[in-house]
C-alpha cells in the first residue's frame, strides 16, 4: 500500500504573521515551479515517487541531489522525531531528537530509486555515528526513511550490497517515515543563496552532473546526446538506422540496454525507424508527452528519450509504431550478439530469415 505524505505537522506561530504568510507562499511557489518546469500537473506531481534521505547537514544533501535529472523537487526538514509541535531549528540542534532530513520527489523512470541511493552512498559515511563531517549530534545522524513499503526491497539490497562491500554493519537507519516537518525557509537551498556556507560534502561532488553530461556527451556524440537527455528530435530521413534492414538487434546507445529487434522493424514511410514492438515488455517505458502543443506519448529507456509511439502501425501486428529516432540507437549484428554479450537474444533469430 502507497502512503503519501505531504508537507505535515502543524505551523509553529510566531509574533511576526506576515514572515509566516510569507514563508508558506514561498514553499507553495517552490512546488509550483518545480512542476512547471517538468511540465507536470498536480495529479502528476503528487504522482511521483518520494523518499526522505537523512545524511548530515541538509544543506548539502539538498544542493547534491537537486542537480540530477529525474528528481523533480526537493526541501529541507526534519524527520522521525518524537512528534508533536513542528521543531524549530534551535530545538533540532538542541537534541530534540530529529535527524535533518532531504524530502526528495523524483521521476522512477528517469532517475531508479537504486540509482538516488548509489548517490546518497556517495556523499556520507555510512559507519559514522550521529556525525557527517565535522558536525556532531543525533540531528546529524543517517537514515533512509521510506514512505512506500514498495521501496523497502530495493533499500535493503542496496545497504545489503554496502555493507558486503565494507565487510561490516551501516550506521544508516532504514525506517517508514514517523513524521516529517519542513524547515524554516532560511535552510532552504541555502548553498545556492550562500555558495560559501559550511558543508561536509566536496564542493565537486556538486558539479556530479555536469562532469557526467560531459563524459557521455563525448562518448555517444553531440547529436545522441540532444536527443537522449534533451528529447530533441533527428530531421527526418537522415538517421543511420532509417533505411537500414540488417539482421540483429537494437540497443540504447546510453546504457546498451536491449531495445528492439530487427525482425520488428518495417518501412513506415515517416523518415525514422520504426518498429512494431520492442524486443520484450519491459525493454522501454512511455510517458504522456504534451510539449509542443501536441498530444504523443514518448517513448524511454531508463534517463534515455528514444522517441514516440503512434497507433497507425500495421494491423496484423497490434497497429503500433515505434517511431525512435537513430540517434538513440547502436545497432548489434547478428554475428556480433554472443560476443557483445546479447547472446541470450540470439534465439529470437531461431529458423528466422
Amino acid at each position: 500500500m502507497r502512503h503519501k505524505f505531504g508537507l505535515t505537522g502543524r505551523i509553529l506561530f510566531t509574533a511576526v504573521p506576515l514572515l509566516l504568510l510569507a514563508g508558506i507562499a514561498w514553499g507553495l511557489r517552490s512546488v509550483q515551479q518545480a512542476r512547471a518546469e517538468h511540465s507536470l500537473s498536480e495529479e502528476e506531481f503528487q504522482d511521483r515517487d518520494t523518499i526522505y534521505l537523512a545524511g548530515g547537514c541538509f544543506w548539502g544533501v539538498q544542493k547534491f541531489f537537486a542537480q540530477f535529472d529525474g528528481v523533480v523537487y526537493t526541501e529541507t526538514g526534519y524527520a522521525n522525531g518524537p512528534g508533536g509541535d513542528a521543531p524549530d531549528y534551535q530545538e533540532v540542534c538542541s537534541g530534540a531528537g530529529y535527524a535533518e532530513t532531504v524530502r526528495i520527489v523524483y521521476d522512477e523512470e528517469r532517475i531508479p530509486l537504486s540509482e538516488l541511493l548509489g548517490y546518497y552512498f556517495a556523499v556520507i559515511d555510512p559507519l559514522s555515528v550521529n556525525r557527517q563531517g565535522n558536525d556532531t549530534s543525533i540531528q546529524y545522524r543517517t537514515g533512509i526513511y521510506y514512505t512506500d513499503e514498495d521501496h523497502l526491497p530495493v533499500i535493503r539490497t542496496v545497504c545489503e550490497e554496502k555493507e558486503k562491500e565494507l565487510g561490516t554493519p551501516l550506521a544508516v537507519e532504514v525506517e517508514e517515515l514517523r513524521n516529517y516537518y519542513r524547515a524554516e525557509e532560511d535552510h532552504q537551498n541555502y548553498l545556492d543563496r550562500n555558495p560559501g556556507g559550511y558543508c561536509h560534502i566536496p564542493a565537486a561532488m556538486f558539479r556530479l552532473k555536469t562532469q557526467r553530461e560531459t563524459e557521455l556527451r563525448e562518448r555517444i556524440g553531440d547529436l545522441a546526446y540532444e536527443v537522449t537527455q534533451n528529447a530533441a528530435t533527428e530531421r527526418a530521413f537522415t538517421g543511420e538506422y532509417d533505411n537500414f534492414f540488417e539482421r540483429g538487434i537494437y540497443v540504447d546507445v546510453v546504457s546498451g540496454e536491449p531495445l528492439f529487434s530487427s525482425l520488428d522493424k518495417y518501412d513506415s514511410g515517416c523518415g525514422w525507424p520504426a518498429f512494431t514492438k520492442p524486443i520484450s515488455v519491459d525493454a522501454v517505458t512511455e510517458k504522456k508527452d504534451t510539449s509542443h502543443g501536441m498530444n504523443r506519448t514518448e517513448v524511454r529507456s531508463g534517463s534515455s528519450h528514444l522517441g514516440h509511439v503512434f497507433p497507425d502501425g500495421p494491423r496484423e501486428t497490434g497497429g503500433l509504431r515505434y517511431c525512435i529516432n537513430s540517434a538513440a540507437l547502436r545497432f548489434v549484428p547478428y554475428e556480433k550478439m554472443e560476443e557483445e554479450g546479447y547472446g541470450d537474444y540470439m534465439s529470437l533469430f531461431d529458423e528466422k530469415p
